[in-house]
């Protein structure tokens, strides 16, 4: 088998586990997770080699793997369809391949608890009502997911969206993966669907990645009118079309073709990897299920935004003089910065495991999106692939606290919030495993030096700020390295050190082996993945014709970033060490009405509901439902309804009841029955004059026939 023929196979196994679930096992609850296991280490397989025969491969960025097939007929051509793996695809397939089957093989554990004896779950609902599935260890059941089998179908469906966003050569085909992620992130969001709280949060992140997704539609039109193609090579490994893009005027003045398409497809990114203003709706996607937190913030949702700008950066930056920035540039450095400060002074507010984590992954999407504004291409590469690995281990993580925290409120009969940091405490004790390997991803997370992924790549994104000139860009996201350095630590510190704060957490336990395996696989690479740098930064950087480049060769960056990381840590361990149970936040005394500002996210969702939802739903109700609907179409039918009675009065009184009902029916009503009634008086029944009619009618023909036929 050809490389070639492998790459096309990469997406297959996840596509066929989703049918062959949903065809075939929707109540074959262990087949189903068997197929789809199977499924994604077929692809993980696939990946690896791809990837080892990538790496070994010479002058990769040249010549890529490539193949393509013509699918749709256009003009004298055809579109074509097809893979491309270069240095960026290659090691962007090495992280989602390792996330997706980590993902996999934890959500079996996940799902597969057991519940008290007696439960009453229904389908659509997590047990009890919870969020997370409640589990006892004398009174287990073997699956307690009502829609087991139907989680494994849009998983697996997910992780196909994903590799075929990854492996294809043209954006017609990362559109369509793109696509179908929505759709698996509102079918997997809203898992729960007997939850009002899912519901809402799914049609949420649908409706608010839609925003982003129509401009990114426009920039594909644009960009196809323009270009006739959406190949990548013929597109972004072509000077004469790029320096033809940027230097053509677009509609839109004082914007080159490139740079009103570098913005539109950026607008893309912006929903898809939920940055500033579009953000809202990615804390609320912790209503599903903790392995699709997992996915959507690290494995496939949020990457593909951030890998959609980093694979069309020469477009972004098509028209760049000495150094300088392009509109779209500007628009990422700009947007990056804000929310990578924006969402980490949330996150320090935020009582929910889960929600810290959510809101620390939109502040560190936007560092790689500064990034790319500053043109630091390689650091944000390096960033999304270091990001995926320990954001997916915090989160799988989390889902393990509070899988643990659930068992000791059943065995304690405390009733606690399992998601409640402030009602955790002293579970490193309890939970070992999850603790080591939480701990590597949070120092991972914060940037502890030298020895975790996090820091290599945060300081590459510094360096290149500061490199460049962009001091403004580099303080903001400096800040926001030592807030995250911060809420890490405050996280760690309430979950696991201390005393127990709770019953809950005084009888928590750690989890099987198929749930913390994972952890432990995802936590080797947050911390020794970043010892690639040197690596990955000419691989990656091939891509542009860079090789090894250094940003800047200042010490500036690397103080910063061990100063801000260090004393964010310290800061947070000092502030949070002493919390007892059932105090108010030490950061509240601190910070004072800024901490309930904080806390609620800036009224942000607020501000859209009475900006946005409800003038849109008075409009709807109001002058959609009362006004256009009843009165101008309503008020349109019953005119032509009552235009259409007072033509048929007009018709009847003129012409159906003197012509039809008195002239017509004279004609035809009336004739026919005065001959009838002349012709019935022959009819006398007798057969003798029967006869004789008869023979007067064959006298009359024949003396006929001999007058009128000369002989």
């Amino acid at each position: 088998m050809s490389m070639e023929t492998l790459v096309w196979l990469i997406p297959l196994p996840p596509l066929l586990s989703f049918a062959v679930i949903i065809l075939f096992l929707g109540r074959q609850k262990a087949a189903s997770h068997w197929v789809a296991l199977s499924a994604a280490g077929l692809s993980w397989a696939a990946s690896m080699l791809v990837f080892a025969f990538a790496i070994q491969k010479p002058n990769l960025a040249a010549a890529p793997i490539l193949s393509s097939i013509a699918w749709l007929p256009v003009g004298k051509g055809s579109f074509n369809v097809g893979v491309q793996i270069d240095p960026l695809s290659s090691v962007v397939l090495f992280f989602v391949a390792w996330t997706i089957l980590m993902i996999f093989i934890y959500s079996i554990g996940y799902h597969n608890f057991g519940q008290p004896a007696g439960s009453d779950d229904k389908p659509g609902l997590p047990p009890h009502g919870a969020e997370e599935t409640h589990h006892h260890e004398t009174h287990r059941v073997p699956s307690i997911e009502p829609l087991y089998a139907r989680f494994f179908a849009f998983i697996s469906l997910f992780a196909f969206a994903m590799y075929t966003l990854v492996v294809t050569d043209n954006l017609l085909a990362l559109y369509f993966g793109w696509e179908v992620m929505g759709l698996c992130s509102y079918l997997l969001i809203g898992f729960w669907f007997a939850k009002p709280s899912a519901r809402d949060a799914a049609v949420k992140a649908f409706l608010t990645t839609r925003i982003g997704d129509m401009f990114m539609l426009l920039g594909l039109a644009a960009l196809y009118s323009v270009t006739g193609t959406l190949n990548y090579r013929e597109v972004l490994s072509n000077p004469a079309v790029l320096d033809k893009l940027a230097s053509t005027a677009s509609p839109i003045a004082a914007l080159s073709w490139a740079g009103l398409i570098g913005l539109l497809i950026f607008m893309g990114t912006v929903g898809k990897s939920a940055q500033f203003p579009l953000h809202v709706w990615l804390p609320d996607a912790m209503e599903g299920p903790t392995p699709v937190s997992a996915m959507i913030h690290a494995a496939t949702m949020v990457s593909a935004g951030v890998y959609l700008v980093i694979r069309f950066y020469p477009l972004m930056a098509a028209g760049r003089l000495d150094g300088g920035q392009t509109p779209p540039m500007v628009a990422m450095a700009f947007i990056g910065a804000f929310t990578a400060i924006f969402a980490a002074t949330i996150a320090v507010a935020q009582n929910d495991v889960k929600r810290v984590l959510a809101y620390s992954t939109i502040s560190q999407l936007g560092f790689m999106i500064a990034a790319l504004g500053v043109g630091a291409y390689v650091a944000a590469a390096f960033h999304l692939v270091m990001h995926a690995f320990f954001k997916a281990l915090l989160f799988l993580g989390s889902g393990s606290v509070i899988h643990g925290m659930e068992h000791g409120a059943l065995h304690s009969g405390d009733e606690v919030d399992p998601q409640n940091m402030f009602e955790m405490g002293g579970l490193f004790r309890k939970m070992p495993l999850t603790f080591w390997t939480f701990l590597a991803g949070g120092l991972s997370l914060a940037g502890f030096p030298f020895v975790t992924a996090g820091f290599w790549s945060k300081d590459e994104i510094l360096s290149g700020a500061f490199g460049g000139g962009y001091m403004v860009v580099f303080i903001t996201l400096a800040a926001a390295a030592f807030i995250t350095a911060f809420y890490t630590m405050r996280q760690v510190t309430l979950v696991f050190l201390g005393k127990p704060r709770t019953q809950a957490a005084s009888s928590a336990s750690e989890n099987s082996l198929v749930m913390t395996l994972p952890l432990v696989v995802l936590a080797v690479f947050a911390v020794a993945a970043g010892w690639s740098a040197n690596w990955f930064k000419p691989f990656v950087g091939s891509m542009l014709g860079e090789s090894g480049i250094e940003a800047s060769t200042s010490l500036v960056p690397l103080i910063t970033s061990l100063c801000v990381s260090l004393i964010g840590l310290l800061a947070g361990w000092l502030l949070y060490r002493g919390y007892e149970a059932r105090q108010p936040d030490p950061l509240e005394n601190i910070l004072g009405p800024v901490y309930n500002l904080l806390k609620n996210k800036y009224w942000i969702d607020e501000f859209y509901e009475r900006v946005f939802m409800r003038p849109a739903a008075w409009v709807a109700n109001v002058l959609v439902s009362v006004w256009i609907d009843k009165i101008v179409l309503d008020g349109i039918l019953h005119w032509i309804g009552r235009a259409g009675l007072s033509v048929g009065r007009f018709l009847r009184s003129k012409f159906d009841l003197p012509v039809i009902n008195t002239g017509l029916e004279t004609v035809f009503g009336q004739s026919p029955l005065y001959v009838g009634n002349g012709m019935k008086r022959a009819q006398t029944g007798r057969v003798q004059e029967y006869i004789i009619m008869a023979m007067i009618v064959v006298i009359l023909v024949g003396v006929i026939v001999i007058l009128v036929v000369p002989i």
